[in-house]
């Protein structure tokens, strides 16, 4: 029987699954330090399901994708996308950005693997923006082409911080001191967190106590630490301004989405927040955002999903 893969390359964990349609099946996680190399890995993988030969695979992998040589940012592997083709005797190999993966899922996902955020509706074939706030901010913007849907390459996650109320504007003097400069990420992920915590501290005077984005986050969800609370709460106001400036740049009626490790864990907290006024807050441009819907993309495998949707779109064998 003959069956396409797709794998979800990390610093730490390759996860591999098989595709049949446009389904994915047999999620398989390996360590990436117990092995040599990332063709032994997916060998493995292989080995356990003898009784399919695979012909065509795409992995998602969290480095740049820009050529034919692929060297892992956090882990020791490095390959050439056409050696490892051979080496699996596959007839075709798709290699992507991890975050375009991420970016090829938000099309496919259905209602039960999203959460919408206030009002909006999605317009088909219309311009979608993906955002992901975890380890980094990753960005990405998707538009209908001909052949189906294009991934637009960008650094978004490293434009200006953009300060829009006073304790927006107490964390850009904070950030600038400590590090010169303001991205979107030093405020929009799991530093950001921590860097929000520190500047609300000096501005209100208090200690800053906590060093864990996540323990700030389990204090602000449970009530237990009102300072928390407040970098929770900015955090969401900056979450729907900087989605609200991806929503204006390249007119996302197909909706903005936000991925990533961080949003899925508090999604209650987000919708009650002024998360989607501060989208919204646009000026004389506000009802041009009004109708476009926001999303917090809930399904955990969406990389694996995505690397799917990518692989079915662009081999046909």
């Amino acid at each position: 029987m003959s069956m396409k893969f797709v794998a979800d390359v990390g610093g730490t964990n390759i996860r591999i699954a098989q595709v049949d349609g446009a389904n994915i099946s047999n999620i398989k996680k390996y360590l990436c330090a117990d092995f040599a190399t990332i063709t032994d890995a997916i060998k493995t993988y292989f080995t356990e399901y003898s009784n399919v030969t695979f012909s065509a695979g795409c992995l998602g992998v969290a480095c740049p994708v820009t050529g034919d040589n692929i060297s892992m940012t956090n882990n020791h592997w490095d390959f050439s996308i056409t050696e490892l083709k051979n080496d699996l005797s596959l007839n075709w190999l798709g290699v992507i950005n991890d975050f375009t993966a991420v970016a090829h899922a938000v099309p496919v996902l259905n209602d039960q693997q999203k959460f919408q955020v206030g009002a909006g509706s999605i317009k088909e074939n219309e311009n979608i923006a993906v955002f992901g706030p975890g380890t980094g901010l990753g960005v990405k913007h998707l538009a209908p082409s001909t052949d189906g849907w294009l991934a637009l390459d960008g650094e978004g996650g490293h434009v200006d911080f953009a300060a829009v109320d006073e304790l927006d504007i107490a964390i850009l003097r904070f950030l600038t001191k400590k590090l010169g400069h303001a991205s979107a990420e030093e405020v929009l992920s799991g530093r950001g967190v921590v860097q929000i915590y520190q500047a609300l501290s000096e501005y209100q005077s208090t200690e800053a106590e906590l060093t864990e984005a996540a323990d700030i986050t389990d204090k602000a969800l449970n009530g237990s630490c009102a300072l928390c609370t407040a970098t929770l709460n900015q955090f969401c106001k900056i979450l729907g301004s900087f989605a609200g400036n991806l929503a204006l740049n390249m007119g996302t009626r197909g909706g903005v989405y936000i991925g990533g490790g961080i949003a899925p864990r508090f999604t209650k907290f987000i919708q009650e927040s002024d998360f989607r006024e501060r989208f919204e807050a646009k000026g004389r441009f506000k009802d041009y955002v009004v109708g476009i819907p926001t999303f917090i993309i809930t399904e955990p495998d969406h990389g694996l999903i995505g690397a799917m949707a990518y692989l079915n779109q662009n081999f046909k064998g």
